[in-house]
């Protein structure tokens, strides 16, 4: 995992991104931010299990569905299943020591 701080590279709305294997992030202080650290690793962890490639294929398509499904561009990104499983469990540091492999599924 390697952290990168650079604030053109996100969009406005965007405070990080998680391209296996970089997190990148707007603001230097959001490395010492254990609760965003720990979304983001889920996200490599998803990555890293779909072999990265296919995860965002994958990541692409569901925001697609969901945004026809909600007709609102925050609320499908909000149901795409990556980002429940990590808004969920992103304040528990061990979850990712007791995750299993493909745990995004629960979520979809």
């Amino acid at each position: 995992m390697f952290l990168i701080v650079n604030k053109y590279l996100l969009r406005k709305r965007f405070v990080g991104l998680t391209l296996w294997p970089f997190i990148i992030m707007k603001r230097v202080e959001l490395k010492d931010d254990v609760v965003f650290i720990n979304h983001e690793r889920i996200h490599l962890r998803q990555q890293l299990e779909m072999l990265v490639l296919p995860f965002f294929i994958w990541y692409v398509l569901e925001y697609s569905i969901r945004l026809v499904q909600y007709k609102n561009s925050y609320k499908a990104y909000s149901n795409i299943s990556f980002e429940r499983e990590a808004y969920q469990n992103e304040g528990n540091l061990d979850y990712l020591e007791r995750r299993s492999r493909w745990s995004f599924i629960k979520y979809l």
